[in-house]
């Protein structure tokens, strides 16, 4: 779905993403690579294809839009390296062109020369390219940047005629920023309590509903 943003064209795709075409650039959030992994160390049986799943439909969205950057706005990782992790090692060298850059998030715990031999650019708070501030949770205060955040996983319900009710992760465009969705499947979702003027765009299976 095309969408105009504080005067720029931005593509809202069901994978989870948004495409800046004229920056050439893929926009994710909370991939949370490694959680997976983590939960299954501590016991809980949760499946390992979770990462290799969300890194298919990563790898999807770099042939579909050819982007020259990747850029994750806060928790690409799930606090450390582990096997999920190492999946994405994998993942990274087939695309070693690719600049990934990454606005770190409250779970980026890796040690920095992990970072730097993922070849992964680290912005300790924030990266502005105007209009956008690109950061992992919304600021107190609004200046003349529109934000784009995640941190929240958003999510709204959609209700059908017969009062069925379905809740799926959404895309929310506010006044003063955007919340993108989680990126990986293995996460919740929040309700965010709308004001005047928001924007929801609902993922459904097949497509991206304006609501």
């Amino acid at each position: 779905m095309n969408i105009t943003c504080r005067e720029e064209q931005l593509l809202l795709d069901k994978e989870r993403a948004i495409y800046w075409p004229s920056k050439k650039m893929l926009i994710v959030s909370d991939l949370h690579i490694g959680k997976s992994a983590h939960f299954r160390k501590s016991g809980i049986q949760v499946p390992n294809a979770i990462t290799h799943t969300d890194l298919q439909r990563l790898t999807l969205l770099m042939r579909t839009y050819r982007p020259e950057t990747l850029l994750i706005t806060g928790d690409m990782f799930h606090n450390n390296i582990n096997s999920d992790a190492n999946a994405f090692m994998d993942w990274r060298k087939k695309i070693s062109d690719l600049n990934v850059v990454l606005i770190k998030g409250n779970h980026d715990a890796l040690k920095n020369e992990d970072y730097q031999a993922l070849e992964i650019e680290i912005h300790q708070k924030e990266h502005l390219c105007y209009p956008f501030r690109f950061i992992h949770d919304q600021p107190a205060e609004a200046d003349e940047y529109y934000n784009l955040t995640g941190h929240i996983h958003p999510g709204v319900t959609l209700y059908g005629k017969a009062k069925q009710r379905l809740r799926f992760p959404c895309f929310y465009f506010g006044r003063y920023g955007a919340i993108l969705p989680a990126f990986s499947v293995f996460t919740g979702l929040k309700s965010i309590k709308p004001e005047e003027g928001d924007r929801f765009y609902a993922i459904t299976p097949d497509r991206i509903v304006a609501v």
